[in-house]
């Protein structure tokens, strides 16, 4: 596929400001979580804006489903670093991430007043967005992603072994299996590997290896050192951000996998009650944007100083910056290696089993938490059909689903 690079390119603020407000408009509109967001992603930067080409895009959001940290932000950063350099990673975090931050800290300060039919209702319909575009999602991915029968084999043996896996690494045991898998089978022929060659050359990312090197100091730094520092200096602000970047550092899968991890981080210390943390939990899976800033809520409503705005931008900064600065460390090796043989085939395994983690993730926690009763089923299959084949915008989904669930909740209560 070619890219719009050959055409006149817009000057440097204008492309900063380009990256700021298209990823403005899907922090405002992507629902459905980490797996919808790759489909939102493909659709606005492959298909339509051009930025990447098909097999670019799939070999990133197989790097940043590889890494610790939310993939989604991972592969918008790196995406805003592709087209606008640094200032246009940052905007595109900043566009990505800001309006969901916005939406729980508004939850957080009104959250005793939605406790009711209509309230529910509203949030279940989201989670039956949920449903529809992750299933989406999973329809378009695998198409692309296993065309064959080896890479389709390796996507049902992701599924088959996450059946089995009870651990907080499953995600990462299947993705390294996919990548071993992928050597083994999916070598790919000379006229395959001449095929990846040019890409090479049209998609650089602006990331020098001392660069690269300096993020992974770095970040080894702060997962070692904040531990150790928390116990000396008795700073509870210190032992916020250390807690939610431990958090942030070591889950694997991203979205729903951190949530163990920040349950033990604020639920198990004392600082936010159960109730607040649940309530919060379902508030993350109703709004567009990364689910990540779930950390946002948990930092406002934390019973322990600081509290409030200061709590809240302590907790995110916490839970993201691990997983850019990792990005940032790999970028420069990952567009070297990825033109070798061994590496493209590596990423084709990556690339299906991502398919299978996302099938799996599209039946828990997505499924089993919002497809309760024949009309959840009934609502979500009109919301896949809108999206695939009568190609409704996600909005338009978003608005049917509400309505229809704070319908069937006043129902069920009268």
């Amino acid at each position: 596929m070619d890219t719009d690079l050959s055409s006149p390119q817009p000057s440097r603020l204008a492309r900063i400001l380009e990256v700021l407000t298209v990823f403005l408009k899907l922090g405002l509109t992507s629902f459905g979580g980490p797996i919808a967001h790759i489909g939102y992603f493909r659709r606005e930067f492959v298909e339509r804006r051009r930025w990447l080409d098909d097999e670019a895009f799939t070999d990133l959001i197989g790097l940043c489903q590889f890494l610790p940290g939310p993939a989604s932000s991972q592969a918008g950063f790196s995406i805003g670093l592709l087209r606008a350099g640094w200032a246009g990673g940052l905007a595109a975090w900043c566009g990505f991430t800001l309006p969901s931050i916005v939406v729980m800290l508004a939850f957080a300060a009104i959250a005793p007043d939605l406790a009711g039919p209509a309230g529910a209702g509203a949030i279940h319909g989201l989670k039956l967005v949920a449903v529809a575009v992750v299933a989406q999602a999973v329809w378009d991915m695998a198409r692309r992603l296993c065309p064959d029968r080896r890479r389709a084999a390796i996507a049902l043996a992701s599924i088959a072994l996450l059946s089995l896996l009870d651990t907080a690494f499953a995600q990462l045991i299947v993705i390294g299996a996919g990548a071993l898998l992928g050597v083994a089978l999916c070598r790919p022929n000379a006229a395959d590997a001449a095929s990846r060659a040019p890409s090479q050359h049209r998609h650089h990312f602006q990331v020098s290896r001392p660069a690269g090197i300096a993020a992974l100091i770095a970040f080894c730094a702060l997962l070692f050192a904040l531990p150790l520092w928390t116990t000396t200096a008795g700073s509870q602000s210190l032992r916020v951000f250390d807690a939610f970047y431990r958090s942030g550092a070591l889950v694997f899968g991203g979205g729903h996998v951190v949530l163990p991890l920040l349950q033990r981080a604020t639920v198990a210390t004392g600082w936010i009650a159960p109730n607040d943390f649940l309530a919060g939990y379902g508030a993350a899976q109703a709004v567009p944007g990364p689910l990540f800033t779930f950390a946002a809520y948990l930092g406002w409503m934390m019973n322990a100083a600081p509290r409030h705005w200061s709590g809240a931008l302590l907790a995110t900064l916490g839970i993201f910056l691990p997983g850019l600065l990792l990005v940032v460390a790999a970028l420069p090796w990952w567009q070297a290696l990825r033109a070798r043989a061994t590496m493209s085939a590596a990423l084709a395994g990556v690339n299906a089993a991502v398919v299978g983690l996302l099938a799996a993730a599209l039946y828990s926690p997505v499924w089993t938490s919002a497809v309760l009763s024949p009309a959840d089923f009934a609502i979500a299959c009109i919301g896949f059909v809108m999206l695939t084949r009568w190609k409704t915008p996600p909005l338009a989904v978003v608005v049917l689903c509400v309505a229809s669930g704070v319908a069937l909740g006043l129902l069920h209560h009268g």
